[in-house]
């Protein structure tokens, strides 16, 4: 039988191989710890890089793509005002006639159109233009007073032909409110429409006070200046603008009723900016007449 003594000795012997055990099991836990907490650590590393590398650079197509996609909501037609804007007048009348210089632009176009005359050009006066449309016919008042180079190369390029068979290739329905033709080359492409023009620039024909709103009838540009060329909108509600864009005339209430219903029915396929797109409904000029 064992003494006092042994089995002391027996028992601490028996704790300090638990003890021993315990240690090597708080261990094993720690090390499995590590491990897992290293592993997430990895995982969540490699998931933040995959997430920067596949969708948050701007090089990448998706986001390149993106103004176009169906993921971006196409703005709608709100709040269409019904009062038209005023032209601007000028304070001094212009030479009459005048003389106007068109330079000649090195932007590819598939039309070629002869380039106007410059000499002699009326500085008064009115011309109507009736651009006939799929959508409708919107007829235009083009005034010589406010600008008679725009309106003498206007003239011009519709007594060509130049817009016929051509499309309207931006609307816009929501802070800028309006229908932006002229493009021989657009194809409903809003990747690369809005380049084309015809072979020579307009100059800017600017007027102090000058407003853009429904009724306004302006030449685009490239934000350069001298840049128009056959490009221009037609302003039918509110149209917030820096005055650096050629007002040169006016559209009819038979117009604006057209361009209403365009707006109304709304926008395509979005651009670049994330407002302005394509009309939704195709609008192409399918002839013009001067008169």
């Amino acid at each position: 039988m064992a003494t006092n003594q042994q089995r002391r000795e027996a028992a601490k012997r028996k704790l300090e191989r638990q003890l021993v055990r315990r240690a090597e099991k708080a261990k094993r836990r720690k090390i499995v710890g590590a491990g897992v907490v290293g592993g997430v650590v990895l995982i969540v590393a490699g998931l933040v890089v995959w997430i920067v590398n596949s969708n948050g650079s701007s090089d990448t197509p998706a986001a390149a793509e993106s103004p176009s996609s169906s993921a971006a909501p196409a703005p709608s037609a709100t709040n269409i005002p019904t009062q038209r804007t005023a032209l601007p007048k000028r304070t001094k009348a212009l030479p009459n006639p005048t003389t106007c210089s068109y330079a000649a632009d090195t932007k590819p176009s598939s039309k070629k159109p002869t380039v106007p005359d410059g000499k002699n050009v009326p500085s008064t006066g009115t011309v109507t233009i009736t651009m006939k449309s799929t959508q409708g016919d919107i007829p235009l008042t083009l005034d010589r007073s406010l600008a008679p180079c725009t309106v003498n190369a206007f003239e011009s390029l519709a007594k060509q032909g130049f817009y016929t068979d051509t499309i309207c290739h931006r609307l816009g329905v929501s802070g800028l409110q309006m229908l932006q033709c002229g493009d021989p080359d657009a194809k409903g492409d809003v990747t690369t429409d809005g380049r084309g023009g015809p072979g020579f620039t307009v100059p800017d024909e600017f007027i102090d006070g000058m407003k853009y709103g429904r009724g306004i009838l302006a030449m685009a540009n490239t934000g350069q200046p001298n840049s128009g060329g056959s490009q221009f909108f037609m302003v039918y509600g509110d149209a917030e603008l820096n005055p650096q864009y050629t007002i040169f005339g006016s559209i009819s209430d038979e117009g604006l009723k057209v361009l209403d219903k365009i707006a109304k029915t709304g926008i395509g396929a979005v651009g670049q900016d994330g407002m302005t797109g394509e009309p939704k409904e195709p609008v192409k000029f399918t002839a013009v007449t001067v008169s």
